[in-house]
């Protein structure tokens, strides 16, 4: 709901009107948002057609939608996939388009970094929302030298999370369930492949059953060692599972982050401002957003949102996103009398 809300109120501010289609998995959640706006307009006399629901499959309302010219701008939050056709099929009328896709967000820990701080941000960024944010944390680049001491800390901290999944109404829940079915079945492939290219899985990534997990949705955060070239840790797996990788400098850490296809959300935890402002540099982060000393995930209300590469380009939210909504013009306006013109010419008319 927030992506549909940031997208939505600027666009109202900006003077649109606005059609909004959710995911099919989401339905119920948009029929109720759409409420509340309704009423909100309703109650300050304004017509309820600002705001519009189109609550159907892509099979029965996707590219016909996306290549009418009368939709002046698409605004599309998805999988660098979906994204893709997205942009083909606007691209083609020379449409205007906002592309929120996947990331493959990582944090670098240097051995500058308050180990408490990082594993926190760490701990959140993964298994937060149960690993279904795009600005999640999947990767995590630990220095050598601390490597085994920030690992043995992280599996202590899972364990404890591991406690504490359940019923997301529930107060003392950490860990909700995925979204699906098919969100495990991606969840349990991600580790039979990172197994396979050679990984080890570290802790968890089992799925619960029995009394309060009757749904199946409910599964163990997991944790695995990996190297940054598997093809596994080249996608995004959106489940909470988060791949460990070792660096050796700084140097190494930036290059391992950024070769991947996305470039969403980074960060690194460092002490050491000639680290942090390497990482902040031409030289570091390709990512649309860069934080130093807090996760991926959760710090970026109010800036410009949106990534590089295969993220798609695009930005919303804060910052200067608004200007996307609007169609721009420039304007000349000769207030005397005489018409002047370039070069000197004179045009003798009498």
């Amino acid at each position: 709901m927030e992506f549909w809300a940031w997208n939505a109120m600027l666009a109202f501010i900006a003077g649109n009107v606005v059609v909004w289609k959710p995911s099919s998995k989401v339905f119920l959640c948009a029929v109720a948002t759409q409420k509340i706006i309704s009423n909100v307009l309703k109650r300050n006399n304004l017509p309820e057609g600002i705001s519009n629901l189109v609550a159907g499959g892509s099979k029965y309302v996707g590219d016909n939608f996306l290549s009418d010219k009368k939709v002046s701008l698409i605004s599309a939050t998805g999988s660098t996939r979906v994204g893709k056709r997205v942009a083909r099929i606007v691209g083609e009328r020379l449409g205007k388009m906002i592309l929120e896709l996947g990331g493959n967000n990582a944090i670098i820990v240097t051995k500058e970094a308050d180990f408490d701080m990082a594993i926190m941000a760490t701990v959140f960024g993964a298994v937060g929302t149960a690993g279904q944010r795009c600005t999640s944390t999947r990767r995590l680049i630990v220095q050598e030298d601390i490597y085994d001491n920030f690992r043995d800390k992280l599996v202590n901290a899972y364990k404890q999370v591991a406690n504490k999944i359940g019923h997301p109404l529930c107060a003392d829940t950490l860990v909700g369930p995925v979204i699906d079915k098919y969100t495990v079945k991606d969840f349990t492939n991600a580790q039979e492949r990172v197994i396979k290219e050679g990984g080890k899985i570290l802790f968890g990534g089992e799925i619960l059953s029995g009394e309060k997990y009757e749904s199946g949705c409910y599964v163990v955060p997991a944790l695995a060692e990996a190297k940054n070239h598997f093809d596994i840790v080249q996608e995004e797996t959106f489940a909470p599972i988060l791949y460990l990788l070792k660096y050796k400098t700084i140097e190494d850490a930036i290059e391992i982050h950024n070769n991947v296809p996305q470039g969403l959300s980074s960060s690194i935890f460092s002490n050491n401002i000639l680290e942090t402002e390497k990482f902040l540099s031409v030289c570091g982060s390709d990512c649309g957003i860069a934080n130093v000393n807090i996760g991926t995930s959760g710090a970026e209300i109010g800036g410009a949102f949106g990534g590089e590469k295969e993220t798609g380009g695009g930005r919303e939210s804060g910052s200067d996103a608004w200007k996307y909504y609007m169609r721009r013009q420039t304007n000349t306006i000769n207030y005397g009398t005489e018409l002047p013109l370039a070069q000197g010419i004179v045009f003798d008319l009498d």
